[in-house]
């Protein structure tokens, strides 16, 4: 039997009705990740002494020098320019490593594969910083102390981990006569690889490089640690030094802490898509 207009409608009711608390949730949620970068981005554009008057409010003069000065100053481009470099250089070898890994992983049926699988998931649980002392010997013993590339290694480690467990449980999510079909096609393992199974990985890819790009960029320890040179120093490292022991001009801090957030903003703008695809894979099927 069809059910009328009004029984429709009062069925879509109910249906909104239930959701207005999942709403309400997501709007407060929204509201606290969204506040602290209202309060960073506002008080960038305010004089330092405005910022303690009114915090959380909009300028009653707008203040682009902040701005114009961090710009102008030749340490802020190398600090940024030395991020970029390694966090780009970092996660590309993530990337490919990961990705090849979790291809062969996920076709290796025995258990030294599931054993090597369990390893990587380990050195997620542990805490990379607690082996600091270790690691500056290392880097030391590599003669790659007090450079930028100290830190690709590191994060290297920290993000191979993470990469390979979630490409390995994405690639054995696809059909194995895709690649069954290269092989008869006479493709070799590489061709396969790059033509096949790569475009299928650019989800779960993005997924991980957005996942590790937030610790990369924001990282400090590491370079506070291996890195005192100058010229050397990442983009956050270089923040510490507007830091005064009687005073700190907290304007210009935060104006570079705004600028420094608009790589990891535009990446996740340029991949969001495929961040979205790499997270909801699996959840439906049929």
């Amino acid at each position: 039997m069809l059910k009328t207009k009004p029984e429709k409608r009062t069925r879509s009711m109910k249906v909104a009705n239930m959701h207005i608390p999942s709403h309400l949730v997501l709007l407060l949620w929204s509201f606290i990740a969204l506040f602290p970068i209202w309060v960073l981005v506002v008080n960038s554009f305010k004089t330092r002494l405005s910022i303690y008057s009114n915090p959380f409010w909009l300028p009653t003069k707008w203040n682009f020098k902040n701005y114009s000065d961090v710009l102008k100053s030749g340490d802020f481009l190398r600090y940024f320019q030395n991020s970029l470099i390694v966090v780009i250089l970092s996660l590309a070898i993530v990337l490919i490593v990961g990705a090849l890994a979790a291809y062969a992983l996920a076709n290796w049926k025995s258990k030294l594969s599931s054993g090597i699988y369990f390893f990587m998931i380990a050195g997620m649980m542990l805490p990379i910083k607690i082996a600091s002392i270790r690691l500056l010997d290392l880097i030391k013993g590599l003669g790659l102390l007090n450079t930028i590339w100290s830190l690709v290694p590191i994060y290297c480690a920290m993000g191979i981990p993470i990469s390979v467990f979630v490409l390995t449980a994405f690639m054995r999510g696809v059909p194995a006569e895709l690649t069954e079909s290269g092989f008869i096609d006479g493709a070799s393992r590489l061709k396969v690889f790059r033509v096949i199974v790569l475009p299928l990985l650019k989800p779960a890819m993005a997924t991980v490089a957005i996942y590790n790009l937030v610790p990369f960029w924001n990282d400090l320890w590491f370079p506070l640690i291996f890195i005192s040179d100058e010229k050397n120093k990442t983009l956050l490292l270089g923040v510490t030094r507007l830091f005064g022991q009687y005073q700190t001009d907290w304007s210009k801090v935060l104006a570079v802490l705004a600028l420094s957030a608009l790589p990891v903003i535009a990446l996740y703008l340029m991949m969001s898509k495929q961040f979205i695809k790499g997270l909801t894979a699996g959840a439906v099927k049929g």
